[in-house]
């Protein structure tokens, strides 16, 4: 007979002593916790057909007073060698806790799932139940961990307790864990400057990418670099000596947006729009007056238009992209050869069609006589290697700060546990931004450079430019035409805020609730502390040129919430930056730079000094040459690529809420995701170039790539 043990488990006994027996009201204790709330973020597990045959051990003997039913949800998403499983459940609740007891499971050695269930007798009432704790787990012939999904317990008054668990377990260790009970986790400094990584070079098996993604990643990489290669075998030679060359590289996987980038690159208007709708929309801004060290006077006329620069200003229509963050920087050195990283200033002009057109380029911030002020009415070859110039500096900060730092360094820190984000940062440790990574071998900032350029990002990152609304508004573009990354993400940023709201406010009812939800006060400091480095002092920060609140560094970041509009807030950011924001800066990664002379990874000659010295030879020998645009193609179609086992924003495979009204508001969530996405659908097929990439049936539900 499995007995009540007076001993109590320390993981339990404060919550013992403060929980009351009534289970009909409604248990909030499983979901007020920090670290749970991006739970909101719907997560995914392969799910395969049932293959295993399940053999139950527990305590036994007679008269038994009480009986409760559990139901152990288990899953093999790697084959798995071990013929035979055991573990120890142990109940524990407010009057006690059960004697441990063993169940077992025969599996075979392939994918799948298992429900098991039995009865877990005692001879008295265990109270409300806390939690449960598993131990003692051994397998045999081979050891793998094996992974739980939940456990479910039904009390003998049919009262169901409900155990999130989507972990592996491992044998020689006890696993706690009550209603939406998360893990402490361990930090460490990367590199000075950037947000703090998990200490985990290796992760659990439960968060390594499937079998099936992990072999498709690999052989993605491996093809595609072998067939660039060798399409560039015969000719035997390094250096670039024209754009047949890129043709002849993209020609390999041509896609119908990147044929569109290679047919419209040097065209102004093609230029101007992907500042709005390419891949880094984050940078422009409207601006009211130019800047001190752009040297360009406002009685300049603009282009096309009899109107003069100070009259456009007056109107709203002058717009800035600066890449002040940029200067300083020292530039990598690529096979033995001194690479060039410009921070110019993009003066653009939104005419009467609601085109964005860039009207003036300086590439330097400091004006001087060795730093000409380039306008389109220059030499063809002049303007192009300028507009050239810019989009490499446009590539290196957008993919270490808009894509490395803001989405993938920072969702490691707000919330592990979104689906593969652990395992792809720990790729991207080691093969992209490692001293011998690719990303060193193949950029401009690679190198030195790359930390510089985190740190300064880091330092100058609010909280509003994370929050679409805010940084829209702040930018001064909320009435800017054929803007669909404006459009798009407003409109997700809305539905997932209402989801947010809806769903705690549930678990939340008062401000007070927030205020006294020690987990969730711990919770944001840690993201303050480790992910936004809130101790550090922000050094000479990046000051915008427009605005009444100029940027002053993270200051913004909150330390701790004290209404639950903030609590709102922040998980709706957490959602959107995991997902959306993600989508946006990485998704059509090979749409844009699969073009290599629209997005080079690095430029090998320094800027021009005078105008009328370019030539087409001039622009060629300034190009990355092939081993290194090789190189660059091969991995931007590889974090372009998506998975077959993806999965999206409306997709709720795992399910993390048990409650019927969270679930209901899921379903109202799922309903107006679906809805925008025919929406966009409808748009696009209206447009030369669609732009899909916050489509939400297109839009991953985590940073897994």
């Amino acid at each position: 007979m499995a007995e009540i043990s007076n001993r109590s488990s320390k993981k339990f006994q404060h919550q013992r002593q403060q929980s009351s027996a009534p289970t009909t009201a409604k248990r909030r204790v499983g979901y007020k916790r920090g670290e749970l709330l991006g739970w909101c973020i719907c997560r995914q597990v392969l799910q395969f057909p049932q293959l295993s045959v399940t053999e139950v051990i527990s305590a036994s003997g007679e008269n038994m007073a009480v009986e409760y039913e559990v139901t152990i949800f288990t899953v093999d998403s790697l084959p798995s060698w071990s013929l035979y499983k055991s573990l120890s459940i142990t109940l524990e609740g407010t009057k006690g806790e059960v004697t441990p007891t063993c169940y077992r499971k025969f599996n075979l050695p392939l994918f799948g799932t298992s429900e098991i269930k039995f009865p877990l007798k005692c001879n008295a009432d265990l109270g409300h139940l806390l939690g449960i704790k598993l131990e003692h787990y051994w397998s045999t012939p081979f050891h793998s961990p094996w992974y739980h999904v939940k456990v479910e317990v039904e009390s003998p008054i049919g009262s169901i307790f409900k155990f999130p668990i989507h972990q592996s377990i491992s044998s020689g260790k006890e696993y706690f864990f009550r209603e939406g009970k998360a893990q402490r986790m361990s930090w460490k400094v990367y590199e000075e400057g950037v947000p703090h990584c998990l200490e985990a070079d290796t992760p659990p098996v439960d968060e390594t990418f499937s079998l099936s993604k992990l072999t498709e990643f690999g052989l993605t990489a491996a093809i595609e670099k072998i067939k660039l290669t060798w399409t560039q075998h015969s000719e035997h030679m390094d250096a670039l000596r024209n754009l047949d060359q890129v043709e002849d590289l993209l020609k390999q996987n041509l896609t119908k947006k990147s044929e569109y980038t290679m047919n419209n690159w040097t065209k102004d208007s093609f230029f101007g729009s992907q500042f709005l709708n390419g891949l880094n929309p984050m940078v422009i801004r409207r601006i009211d007056s130019l800047p001190k060290n752009l040297s360009v006077k406002d009685d300049m006329v603009i282009p096309n238009s009899s109107d003069t620069l100070k009259c456009e200003l007056k109107k709203g229509n002058i717009f800035l992209c600066d890449y002040t963050i940029l200067e300083g920087v020292e530039a990598n050195t690529i096979n033995g050869k001194k690479q060039y990283l410009t921070a110019p200033l993009v003066l653009l002009h939104k005419n009467q069609k609601d085109e964005m057109m860039p009207i003036a380029i300086q590439l330097k911030q400091k004006p001087g006589e060795d730093n000409p002020v380039f306008f389109p009415s220059d030499s063809e070859s002049d303007w192009l290697l300028a507009k050239l110039y810019v989009k490499s500096a446009d590539f290196n900060l957008h993919e270490l700060n808009y894509h490395l730092l803001r989405t993938h360094l920072l969702a490691e820190i707000l919330i592990r546990h979104t689906h593969d984000t652990l395992f792809i940062n720990i790729l991207a440790r080691r093969d992209l931004i490692s001293k011998d990574g690719i990303f060193t071998k193949f950029t401009a900032s690679g190198g030195d450079g790359m930390i510089t350029i985190l740190g300064k990002s880091l330092s100058n990152l609010t909280y509003s430019s994370l929050c679409i609304p805010d940084d829209i508004k702040d930018r001064g573009l909320g009435d800017v035409k054929n803007f669909y990354y404006k459009e798009d993400g407003l409109k997700l940023w809305e539905i997932m805020h209402s989801f947010v709201k809806e769903t705690l406010s549930y678990y939340y009812e008062e401000d007070c609730d927030v205020k006294e939800d020690d987990e969730l006060q711990n919770w944001i400091k840690e993201i303050s502390v480790h992910g936004f480095l809130k101790e550090t002092k922000t050094e000479n920060p990046v000051k915008h040129t427009t605005g009444d609140h100029p940027c002053t560094g993270n200051t913004e970041i909150p330390q701790r919430f004290e209404t639950k509009e903030e609590l709102f807030k922040f998980v709706t950011m957490v959602m959107f930056t995991c997902s959306a924001q993600h989508s946006a800066v990485n998704t059509g990664q090979y749409d844009f730079y699969g073009w290599m002379p629209n997005g080079p990874s690095t430029m090998q000659e320094p800027p021009p000094t005078k105008k009328g010295t370019v030539t087409e030879t001039t622009i060629i020998k300034a190009l990355p040459d092939i081993p290194v645009i090789i190189e660059s193609m091969a991995t931007i179609w590889l974090l372009s690529m998506q998975a077959h086992d993806s999965s999206f924003l409306p997709d709720f495979k795992q399910k993390y809420f048990t409650e019927n009204i969270p679930c209901d508001k899921i379903r109202i969530f799922q309903e107006r995701l679906l809805k925008l996405s025919k929406e966009i659908k409808k748009r696009n097929k209206c447009l030369g170039l669609s732009y899909t990439y916050l489509d939400p049936k297109l839009v991953e539900n985590s940073v897994s790539i």
